[in-house]
């Protein structure tokens, strides 16, 4: 959080359910401190309001205020239908998913930004801030990090570093003295994804549940 992650994704599925909901309850204390929000993957909210659902399931998405997906392809963006956001992955070869792919890659991320029906945060390697760079260039509103920032030795660093370069990206640049800076292209998609403060995202827990790839392994 000191870093600037304003998003977490809680995965840890292994663990029994009392003790998975009683670290969801300490996370979203502090993220209250900074407006964040806590994200818990799967369909049980643990006595929140926002989950993220892998792409296989459950069909139709329940009704809580914040409701992501994982996605990997147009036929799975194509399959939303009233989830807020969807993570889209993996961009680039990932370390904690070692051949899951393949990569998409930034054209491959801004083709499926033109054609999803809801934003989607970048997801799979991202690692650098060039780039984080590229997935907002490409169309993405963020990305969703988990292996930079759990092998980092100073997570809040890297983490300082990663939304550095996104708050970069979207800051919109002046052409001469005294023009109008021009609108962000992601001004529109914003509102439907309240990320408060920062686009960046971490992720917690053990990867992935398949058949997707989804919940990753989202903010």
């Amino acid at each position: 959080m000191a870093g600037g992650v304003r998003w977490v994704v809680l995965r840890e599925k292994d663990l029994p359910r009392a003790e998975r909901a009683a670290l969801a309850a300490a996370l979203r204390a502090i993220l209250a401190d900074v407006g964040g929000t806590l994200v818990v993957a799967g369909p049980d909210p643990l006595g929140g309001d926002a989950v993220h659902l892998p792409a296989a399931g459950p069909y139709p998405p329940p009704t809580h205020r914040l409701v992501g997906r994982s996605c990997h392809d147009e036929a799975e963006l194509n399959r939303l239908t009233t989830e807020h956001y969807a993570t889209i992955s993996p961009i680039w070869p990932t370390r904690t998913k070692p051949g899951y792919g393949p990569p998409l890659g930034v054209a491959g991320l801004a083709s499926l930004v033109r054609a999803s029906p809801v934003p989607l945060l970048a997801l799979g390697g991202v690692e650098t801030p060039d780039q984080v760079t590229a997935c907002v260039k490409a169309g993405a509103v963020g990305v969703a990090v988990l292996g930079a920032l759990m092998r980092a030795k100073d997570p809040t660093e890297t983490a300082a570093i990663l939304n550095s370069a996104y708050v970069e990206a979207v800051t919109p640049k002046l052409s001469k003295p005294g023009a109008e800076a021009p609108r962000s292209p992601r001004a529109g998609l914003r509102p439907t994804v309240p990320t408060q403060g920062s686009s960046l995202t971490a992720r917690s827990g053990h990867g992935r549940p398949q058949p997707q790839t989804a919940t990753k392994e989202a903010t």
